[in-house]
């Protein structure tokens, strides 16, 4: 029995981080487009952010499950920071603007490097002489790596919350954080082409960062059963499917009449 209740919450740890990271997704479309880098090199990008990123999220992980173990009362810190991130999701537009001399982690690179515009191969770093003087300089690519960085962890602060309200059970947590994110970069090359075809996906991930935000608070005084809280959560990204499928189809139809 317990071991088919800690499958149950593995692939429902899986399903949050999984649907979550389909948002975050957006952000690396426009960061490479924003800074010209060609589909070929995006790859090595986000095989070195993920790698890292493992790294961080384990840290995370560790530091908010030790926090609900010390101090009870960081549940409600949890679900508000969850419905915070819910509401958000609603009100903020839909389209983002990543202005790259004003991010702050680039911002901070430039005190390091200077950061050149030209792209060599895939390097992160290119070494250029002007006037027999070396200097190494920081192309695109690292620019993107530390912006993508500095957004994931941003994004880990939403989405492992998300988790610790299902479990914290550290071998759980950890591993299907890390399934998850493992299978972001094929995911990405997978659905880049196609990610404006996901209408309803904000309203989808809010509704969902609501429902785990409210069972959080509620733990003490209610707990919402396991496979109802799976079903939940499948049943509202079968919504989004559903419903972005379903508006893709009549605006496809829609200009092919006019």
């Amino acid at each position: 029995m317990q071991g088919y209740e800690n499958a149950l919450l593995f692939l429902t740890g899986y399903a949050i981080e999984k649907s979550l990271s389909m948002d975050n997704m957006f952000v690396f479309l426009i960061i490479f487009s924003s800074l010209g880098i060609p589909f070929s090199f995006q790859h090595r990008v986000l095989m070195v952010g993920i790698i890292s990123a493992i790294g961080m999220r384990i840290v995370l992980i560790l530091a908010g499950i030790s926090l609900l173990e010390t101090f009870h009362w960081m549940v409600y810190v949890f679900g508000g920071l969850l419905l915070f991130t819910a509401l958000r999701m609603l009100i903020e537009k839909k389209e983002k603007k990543i202005e790259i001399e004003k991010n702050i982690a680039v911002r901070i690179l430039k005190k390091f490097l200077p950061i050149t515009t030209e792209l060599r191969e895939n390097k992160f770093l290119i070494k250029k002489t002007n006037l027999d003087k070396i200097t190494t300089y920081a192309t695109p690519m690292l620019v993107a790596l530390i912006i993508i960085e500095a957004t994931d962890l941003v994004f880990a602060l939403d989405s492992i919350p998300a988790i610790l309200a299902i479990t914290t059970d550290t071998f759980i947590v950890i591993t299907s954080n890390l399934f998850a994110i493992l299978g972001l970069r094929s995911l990405y090359f997978l659905l880049a082409g196609m990610m404006d075809k996901f209408y309803y996906l904000k309203p989808g991930l809010a509704a969902i960062l609501a429902f785990v935000g409210i069972k959080i608070i509620i733990s003490d005084y209610f707990k919402i059963p396991l496979p109802i809280s799976i079903s939940i959560i499948f049943a509202i990204l079968a919504a989004v499917v559903i419903l972005s499928t379903l508006r893709s189809k009549n605006i496809k139809k829609e200009q092919n009449i006019n």
